[in-house]
Parts: structure tokens; C-alpha cells; sequence
């Protein structure tokens, strides 16, 4: 038995958690680049039976698993995986298979850029490091408003850490009720208010044809001119061409990334070069204790459905 981990950027898959009992049945090989091309992939996995990938870094649609014929066990971190076809992963005999995954990570990911980009960190660490001194001016965020569209599990938890900060914090989310934001230590505003009134706006939604570009130019417009905008749940949220032409303009304070429309990021990406923009390459998840728990139970997934009894599935 063949067992492929995709995606594994930093080389950690195998330290993270214990494969021995894996390997004591298959051959396990990791992989730390990202292939686009559907021809190189197939060529890569066509003799795999089992592939390990990490949630939304490489996409397997019905195109990639009808060519895919040895592959019997997919396992993804995560409880879903948007980028995954379950429903032609089964059709196909492909047990599809998930891990828990932390909501901690990634809320605290996002309160440590939003505190970044209020203190300028990244440009006191540039002139620091290049042997300067102060180089700009930050501001406070206690009594700073703190908007947050949508309060899910991620939402609510920043929401908590703004409140902590000193903030004062309003919500906003096409079903969100004022009972559910009074529960969150959130006031209940409408979508216009919000993208008026905070000074930070984070956003924490799932992508859907719903949530896609439901940041857009008009909203931008609406934003004071040294508000910053949040995005830390996908790239797609935000209308890309609105967004830019925002900051090459100078037309909001600035924007806080670890979501992209494509990731990897290409190297030439104008994002990469504005000075208004904060980011990290989609790191929301990635800590130690998050990777551990998902490589342990992608381990475990794997030695479960080798012994005939498959857990953890995910159904279409």
C-alpha cells in the first residue's frame, strides 16, 4: 500500500504525529510542493492508493479523482474540505475521510495581526532590522470599534478578544439575530453601519456563493479613510480588483491578509509590495498543537481504514 501527504510546506507532517503503525503497513511519502497542473498531478498520484492533503491547498475535483483509479482512501484535515467533490469521491469508491481541527489558531492568528497593523509592527521591525529607529506612529485599540461580520466560532472568539482590548464591538452577518450578538458581547448593526462605523473589520464566514465578493468597492467606500479590513477566512470574500485599487489609492487605512485568491501567492503579486498591506501566506491553522492533532488523526484514519474499519467519514 502507497500512502502520498500533499502540501506539507514546512516538512513537518512526519514529526508531528507518530506513524509508525502506518508504516508498518504502507510506504509513506511526503511531498512539500504544491502542483497546479492536472496532468503533473495525476502523473505524480496515479499509484497511490491512499493520499493525505491538507485542507483546500490542493483541490480534488470529479476531473482529478476519475483519474485516480488506484486511489481508494482520501483523508483530509478538517471536518470538510470545500475543495474536495465528496459526492464524486463516493461515486467513485473513495472513502473520504476528516480530522478535528482548532478554531484557537486561527482566531489568534487574526487578533495578532489586527495588533500588528495597529502598532505598525511590520514596518518598526523593517527599520530595526535595517538599522533605523521609530518609523511611524501606531494607535491604540482600546476604545477603537471592532466590527465583525459574521460570529460563528471564529467571530465569536475574536469578538471576545476585542472586548478584553478595551473595544467596542458590533456584528453583522446576513442571519445574525441581536440575541446571538448580545451573547458575543456584540452589538447587532446592519451591514452598512458596520463597514461605517468600525475602525478594524474582520471577517469570519465561510466561502459560498453567498460570502463571495461580498466585500466589494462599495463597501470599501464606505469605510473611514484609516480603517483596516480583516480577512483571515478566504481570499474570494473580498472582491480582489476593489481591494487593490482601495490601497494603491490610499483610499483606506489598510488591509490584514492571510487569505489569498490564489496561494501560493505568486512572487510578483502587487499585494507583496504595498505598504499598507499586514500578511502571512494562510498560517491562520498552522500551529503545533493544531498540526498535531490533524496529522495524528489523519494517521489514525489511515490505520482504521486499513483495518477494515473506516472512521471519521465525510458524507456528500
Amino acid at each position: 500500500m502507497k500512502v502520498a501527504l500533499l502540501d506539507d510546506y514546512q516538512g513537518v507532517a512526519l514529526s508531528c504525529a507518530d506513524w509508525s503503525a502506518v508504516q508498518a503497513q504502507a510506504e509513506v511519502t511526503v511531498f512539500r510542493d504544491t502542483i497546479t497542473d492536472p496532468d503533473a498531478l495525476v502523473t505524480r498520484l496515479q499509484d497511490f492508493e491512499i493520499i493525505g492533503i491538507m485542507r483546500e491547498r490542493t483541490p480534488f475535483p470529479k476531473a482529478l479523482l476519475e483519474r485516480l483509479p488506484k486511489l481508494k482512501l482520501l483523508v483530509t484535515t478538517g471536518h470538510r474540505n470545500a475543495s474536495v467533490d465528496v459526492a464524486a469521491a463516493k461515486e467513485l469508491g473513495v472513502t473520504v475521510c476528516g480530522t478535528p481541527s482548532s478554531a484557537h489558531a486561527a482566531a489568534e492568528l487574526t487578533w495578532a495581526l489586527i495588533m500588528a497593523a495597529a502598532r505598525r509592527l511590520d514596518l518598526e521591525n523593517r527599520s530595526f532590522r535595517e538599522g533605523g529607529w521609530q518609523a511611524g506612529l501606531g494607535r491604540d485599540l482600546h476604545g477603537a470599534t471592532l466590527g465583525v461580520v459574521g460570529l460563528g466560532r471564529l467571530g465569536s472568539l475574536v469578538a471576545g478578544y476585542g472586548r478584553v482590548f478595551g473595544m467596542k464591538v458590533i456584528a453583522w452577518s446576513q442571519n445574525l439575530t441581536p440575541e446571538r450578538a448580545a451573547e458575543c458581547g456584540a452589538e447587532a448593526v446592519d451591514k452598512e453601519s458596520l463597514f461605517r462605523e468600525a475602525d478594524f473589520i474582520t471577517l469570519h464566514l465561510k466561502l459560498s456563493d453567498r460570502s463571495r465578493g461580498l466585500v466589494g468597492s462599495e463597501e470599501l467606500a464606505l469605510m473611514k479613510p484609516d480603517a483596516w479590513v480583516v480577512n483571515t477566512s478566504r481570499g474570494p470574500i473580498i472582491d480582489r480588483t476593489a481591494l487593490l485599487a482601495a490601497l494603491e489609492e490610499k483610499r483606506i487605512g489598510g488591509a490584514v491578509l492571510d487569505v489569498f485568491d490564489e496561494e501560493p501567492l505568486p512572487a510578483e503579486d502587487p499585494l507583496r509590495r504595498l505598504d499598507n498591506v499586514v500578511a502571512t501566506p494562510h498560517v491562520g491553522y498552522v500551529s503545533r498543537e493544531n498540526y498535531g492533532t490533524m496529522y495524528r488523526v489523519t494517521a489514525e484514519n489511515i490505520v482504521a481504514f486499513l483495518d477494515g474499519k473506516p472512521q471519521n467519514l465525510i458524507e456528500p
